[in-house]
């Protein structure tokens, strides 16, 4: 799991221990203490993946809400998580999951968001 992962499931633990009150908060306090120095912990990508899955209701324990204004993010994460219904294997390859969803862009550690919280079983698998 990398950094992005590891702030999505710090960001989901601050919320399940109210001490954040909205996703984009949570990820705000987790990407500060996971990359404490920096430009990474602004990285709007993975951020804007997890505030997706948040937005969608994907991410066990947040409220659906309105979180992002990323539409494309927000869209390759929920693709996301229908590709690793279908095969969960993508589980060990963040880059294959990405290139089965848009081989044209840049990977920016967005799967690495999706793969964490679904191996920790905080993605809704069934609606």
């Amino acid at each position: 799991m990398g950094k992005y992962g590891e702030t999505a499931l710090l960001a989901v633990k601050l919320i399940e221990s109210k001490q954040a009150a909205t996703p984009r908060e949570a990820w705000k306090k987790a990407s500060a203490e996971i990359f404490s120095a920096g430009s990474s912990k602004d990285k709007d990508c993975p951020r804007s993946t997890f505030l997706g899955l948040c937005e969608e209701d994907l991410v066990r324990g947040i409220t659906r809400g309105k979180y992002t204004t990323s539409l494309k993010s927000k869209s390759y994460a929920i693709q996301g998580v229908e590709l690793l219904k279908q095969d969960p294997s993508f589980t060990k390859s963040p880059l294959s999951l990405w290139k089965a969803i848009c081989a044209d862009k840049v990977y920016n550690s967005q799967m690495d968001v999706v793969i964490s919280l679904w191996e920790n079983n905080y993605i809704v698998k069934k609606r």
